[in-house]
């Protein structure tokens, strides 16, 4: 709960990181130039698919201050950017993975794809010679669709492939014939279709690289934009450059938002690493808006048809889901793993559902690499699930909120049939809450009086469930994932009693430079002003696995946990010898050791002087020092859950909806900044409104991105959102990591897309329409369209 004070866990102290940034003084990869750096121009496809016959450098060569065009062709002795994970199909067979070349290697494979990188003086004449490279194309019929491209006569988006299906995926029960007895013995069984649609990131901060190279020791230093420097180093060293990793130090200093659109290896990241040396000189690049649509991972893009059986009581006995999954042109870091184990393992939600088979077919297109965003397969399997469930009870006739209590997991721990094991929660005390918060019972009199003003009122709830902190490492390897998922962190005690915490995970937004320091300040009784988080330098932490999958303070703040016990360990050891007692009888309050049971003391600034300075000191037991390290993998996933309610005002006339109320109940375990985890959560219900109601990545049949800026792609502003009811008093500590927490950074895009589409569809029912679905996003024109028939 919530502290009155303002410092230690759970108490709600304002961002330290705040300060550099509101005024200016952040520190960003564009902001890092080095002396005598040239820059990068990529020259990109304007066409989804063809055979590159020729690239005519020469006029570009000539023209002012180009110092080197490279082409793919120089690229051939390096390997491709990689995919790390691996996904075996239903028939044992692993998925098909072409290789995704840093430039285009012969073919181009969708429009924004890298055919040529000119690198000279400045942007501007970089930019000028690659308008005078000249190409000669054959065009080649473009692969949009997804069931287009798994079509028997359909063109191949890799040539070297079978076809254009990834894998086919089952999972959960995989006997069709049990399955379909379960839909057969039903009382009732709810069909649905839907879309999951194509979204682009936009953070704030387009992508950057500078590649750095010094002839004098042979090293490398890339800055660049990532929420995980030392995968991207791990990556970049070991499947594409073939560097020796102590040789490559990658640097992430702040970063302007990621939403996991800056988890993966990129090829320009690879492309200024390898052209730093090439040139003899630092490489830079920085991204444009328009470059970013195109080049940037897009996020969802599923196409699914789910069905719930229910028996006659209304419970739920089975569920079926059969996804088409579009990766785009090539496999991006992560891809793989999204339509599968992160979207699969969530299928049986906050329901005990005994029976739960889910199909993905995963499907190459002409069209920009799809991978995690926020949320990563949770927001699709929880839109999928909670619109069905949603639908069932309208179909049924009964009520959505009793229709969900009714099938909530109880009991705990509870071992899914979709192979996760939730350690705890309450999704009752949840549901509870949000009808508290929500006031449910005064939404008839609040539907009343928009029907007076002409509008229709809509009240639509969903729950969510995610796994996040994403382990542990065999299981995560037996299920594809080609890294460890630990994380790592070193605490540096200095001689005057500061420390320096290094930890592997990266913050852009997330807080960490706040919340981390409360963690470790209450367990030795210290200023928070004393503790500073190092992050996002693979040269000055040791390790880390980075930040995704809202993982940051159950994984990595349990291995800075961990390095703070073995530093208190040894300070006692130290404190025992300076008061002659035995360290069994050390207890260390307030930033005091004192002896149990006297008035002995010392303080934590004389304790740390004396590992430094070790006059008197137990030479003989304890070397110097005060520094430690700790590697953590979790033993489990954490389960944060949760309760949503949308409600919406939609106007007849014009289709336009209008998001009046939000509300939302988490349940995240154990808090440390609870104005961080609020924060956290409204933002994501921001880009899940967004996702909703606005924001959609069209491509035509060419596979041009018909949305591929601003004029055309519609971002939530001030106005699409409401003021948000946010609660978190419901806590179900995790049990299986020391400080008990479950991850809070994605559950606000989770839950409330669902919550915004169910309320939309009472809002038309609530006027006698026959709308039992509309596909996001819920434009006017779309809503105007399904009450018009």
């Amino acid at each position: 709960m919530p502290k009155d004070n303002d410092s230690g866990i759970g108490a709600s102290p304002k961002r330290r990181e705040d300060v550099r940034f509101l005024t200016g003084a952040g520190n960003y990869t564009d902001d890092i130039n080095v002396h005598g750096q040239a820059y990068v121009h990529f020259l990109r496809a304007d066409v989804a698919h063809a055979t590159i016959n020729s690239i005519d450098t020469s006029a570009a060569e000539a023209m002012p201050g180009v110092v080197k065009i490279f082409t793919g062709a120089d690229f051939t002795e390096v390997g491709g950017i990689p995919c790390g994970w691996g996904v075996t199909d239903r028939h044992g067979k692993p998925q098909q993975e072409p290789r995704h070349p840093i430039i285009a290697d012969g073919t181009i494979r969708h429009v924004g794809e890298i055919v040529a990188a000119v690198v000279a003086g400045t942007v501007e004449q970089a930019r000028d010679a690659a308008e005078a490279i000249e190409l000669d194309l054959s065009d080649k019929p473009a692969v949009v669709g997804m069931a287009g491209a798994l079509a028997e006569d359909s063109p191949k988006v890799h040539e070297d492939l079978s076809s254009n299906l990834c894998y086919d995926w089952v999972f959960g029960n995989p006997d069709d014939e049990a399955v379909q007895a379960a839909f057969d013995s039903a009382a009732h069984v709810t069909t649905l279709e839907l879309v999951n649609n194509r979204l682009v990131a936009n953070p704030m901060e387009p992508r950057v690289a500078i590649g750095e190279y010094s002839r004098g020791t042979d090293e490398y230093t890339l800055h660049t934009t990532s929420q995980n420097p030392h995968v991207i180093r791990l990556l970049m060293c070991a499947f594409v450059l073939g560097l020796p990793e102590h040789k490559v130090r990658v640097i992430a200093p702040d970063v302007g938002g990621g939403f996991g659109s800056k988890i993966f290896h990129y090829a320009e990241e690879a492309f200024c690493t390898h052209a730093a040396k090439a040139c003899g000189r630092a490489v830079k690049w920085t991204s444009t808006r328009s470059e970013a649509f195109i080049s940037d991972a897009h996020g969802r893009d599923h196409v699914t048809k789910i069905e719930l059986a229910l028996d006659s009581h209304n419970n739920f006995t089975a569920l079926r889901t059969n996804t088409m999954a579009n990766m785009g042109a090539y496999l991006s870091t992560f891809s793989t793993s999204v339509p599968s184990y992160l979207h699969g393992t969530l299928m049986a939600g906050n329901y005990k559902t005994p029976v739960v088979q889910v199909n993905v077919k995963t499907v190459f297109t002409n069209t920009v690499p799809v991978d995690a965003y926020r949320g990563a397969g949770r927001p699709e399997a929880t839109f999928q699930l909670e619109r069905v469930i949603d639908k069932a009870a309208r179909e049924l006739g009964a009520d959505p909120i009793a229709l969900r209590r009714q099938n909530f997991i109880t009991e705990f721990p509870y071992e899914t049939p979709v192979a996760l094991t939730y350690d705890t929660g309450d999704y009752v005390a949840t549901m509870d809450k949000l009808e508290e918060v929500a006031d449910v019972a005064g939404f008839a009199a609040r539907r009343a009086a928009s029907e007076k003003n002409g509008k229709l009122r809509g009240f639509g709830v969903n729950c969510y469930i995610e796994a996040c902190g994403i382990a542990p490492s065999n299981i995560v390897g037996m299920l594809g994932a080609r890294a460890g998922l630990y994380d790592a962190a070193t605490v540096r005690v200095n001689a005057t009693g500061t420390i320096s915490v290094f930890v592997g995970a990266h913050s852009h937004g997330q807080g960490h430079e706040t919340s981390f320091p409360q963690v470790v300040a209450e367990m030795i009784g210290i200023d928070e002003s004393m503790v500073d988080i190092v992050h996002g330098d693979t040269g000055r932490v040791p390790f880390g696995m980075g930040t995704y999958g809202s993982r940051s303070i159950a994984v990595c703040g349990s291995a800075m946990v961990r390095a703070t016990e073995k530093i208190i360990a040894k300070a006692k050891k130290i404190a025992a010898h300076l008061m002659e007692a035995s360290d069994a009888d050390i207890e260390l309050k307030d930033g005091q050791f004192t002896v149990a049971g006297t008035d002995k003391s010392v303080a934590w600034g004389d304790v740390t002087l004396t590992a430094y300075v070790p006059h008197n000191y137990p030479l003989e037991e304890l070397e110097p020092g005060l520094e430690e390290t700790a590697f953590y993998d979790p033993a489990n996933f954490t389960y944060p859950a949760g309760a949503y309610a949308c409600e919406v005002e939609v106007d007849p006339d014009t289709g336009k909806v209008t998001i009046e109320r939000f509300s939302a109940a988490d349940d995240f375990g154990n808090i440390i900044n609870p104005m961080i985890v609020d924060g956290q959560v409204h933002g994501g219900l921001g880009q899940g409104i967004g996702q909703a109601l606005l924001e959609n990545a069209a491509y035509d049949e060419d596979g041009q991105l018909l949305s591929a800026s601003y004029m055309d792609y519609a971002m939530p502003r001030a106005d699409d959102v409401p003021f948000y009811q946010v609660d978190h008093s419901c806590q179900t500590p995790c049990t299986h990591n020391p400080l008990g927490v479950k991850g809070c950074g994605e559950a606000g895009a989770i839950g409330s897309p669902p919550a915004v589409v169910n309320a939309v569809v009472d809002a038309l029912q609530s006027a006698g329409k026959d709308v039992t679905h509309i596909d996001m996003p819920l434009s006017p024109a779309r809503v105007w369209a399904a009450m018009n028939g």
